[in-house]
């Protein structure tokens, strides 16, 4: 059964875990924005929607307080997002995977409730109770159906307290366990008919839902539950100057959580990595000049931040510490090649017709065949 996730204490510190919360990672800036924010508020927000939206997108306070972007794209897509919130409607966050879906909406969660932990994890074995209710089983057995007896779910404790929830992987849910959102998007109410009663969502509730366009036809949303969101759709990133932008920020954000030394000129091989993905993901490469074939996987961001990332693990545990393409080559072969059967031969054919060819890729060529072979 989902819970609320129990806070690290002040003793521990929120460097001590492996990956702290938004809330706690970027609680300097969240505080910064809060003391500087004089704009309107709704009701139990802790920013104001422009806060929110700078806090997204990053910019520089006038007291010089620098914001860092936490996602990089049209900033339409984040005032659409933070102005649903604002409203009666759901948001719903569609992309390719890697597209920063659940990303965002944790940091949509942190800026706007100052929490982003009320969150259901979608699975094909997601029960109705994870987003209505459960029972502690020996406290109904013992005294029968009772508010004490009632175990919230993290959607019941958002509509009570005012907050944000997250629902994660909205399409891998059952439709029939879908659909037990249906009242509480549109009546703002969650029938407890055990007891006769009913829990009303109290003003700043809202939900943001997160699904991947790679699972349609997995549970699709039906028509009546979809009306109940705004969707917005996550694009990949518009360049690749932009790609390399995301990846050099999250990996050393990544690196640092996990005390990995910096690399020191290892732009050179995030470039590579992205123009790899970029390249096979469209079929095209950079020139516009050759097509290529795509293999089956996504290639996304995501994947293309966790190969730099083991490849600078490599570099710093087993090399100079300097991010070369031997130590990136493994970590793209894994990404590429999901199938080995079809996915091989479309990975070969690149890099005998592209990398090969391509000047100054030498060595990212002999590291790649060595690893091929």
């Amino acid at each position: 059964m989902p819970a609320r996730v129990e806070r690290t204490s002040e003793a521990e510190g929120p460097h001590q875990v492996l990956r702290p919360h938004a809330e706690h990672a970027f609680a300097a800036e969240l505080a910064a924005l809060a003391a500087r924010d004089d704009r309107p508020r709704p009701a139990r927000w802790k920013l104001s929607p422009w806060a929110v939206a700078t806090y997204l997108l990053g910019g520089t306070l006038p007291d010089g307080t620098v914001i860092s972007p936490k996602y990089v794209g049209p900033r339409r897509i984040v005032e659409v997002a933070v102005t649903t919130l604002a409203t009666d409607r759901a948001l719903l966050l569609l992309g390719v995977p890697g597209t920063a879906k659940t990303w965002v909406s944790e940091h949509l969660a942190a800026a706007v409730s100052g929490d982003s932990t009320l969150l259901v994890q979608g699975t094909a074995g997601t029960p109705e109770e994870a987003i209505r209710y459960g029972w502690n089983y020996a406290q109904l057995l013992a005294q029968g159906p009772s508010r004490d007896a009632l175990v919230p779910s993290p959607v019941m404790r958002a509509m009570t307290e005012g907050m944000t929830v997250r629902v994660e992987e909205l399409t891998r849910i059952p439709a029939d366990v879908q659909d037990s959102l249906i009242t509480i998007l549109s009546e703002k109410t969650l029938p407890i008919p055990e007891l006769g009663q009913e829990v009303q969502a109290v003003r700043g509730f809202n939900l943001i839902a997160t699904a991947n366009d790679r699972d349609r036809g997995v549970n699709d949303l039906s028509s009546a539950l979809r009306r109940r969101f705004n969707t917005v759709v996550l694009p990949l990133p518009a360049s690749a100057e932009a790609e390399v932008d995301i990846v050099t920020r999250r990996v050393d954000q990544i690196g640092r959580s996990l005390d990995l030394p910096s690399a020191p000129d290892g732009t050179a091989e995030i470039r590579r990595v992205v123009t790899v993905f970029r390249e096979l993901r469209d079929g095209l490469t950079s020139d516009g000049r050759t097509k290529v074939k795509s293999p089956s996987g996504t290639l996304s961001t995501a994947e293309a931040i966790s190969v730099v990332t083991g490849g600078l693990a490599l570099s710093a545990h087993f090399g100079d510490g300097v991010l070369r393409p031997s130590d990136v080559a493994a970590g793209v072969l894994g990404a590429v090649v999901r199938d080995p059967g079809s996915d091989r031969v479309v990975w070969q054919e690149y890099l005998e017709t592209v990398v090969r060819e391509r000047d100054g890729w030498q060595d990212f060529y002999r590291a790649c065949r060595e690893v091929t072979a």
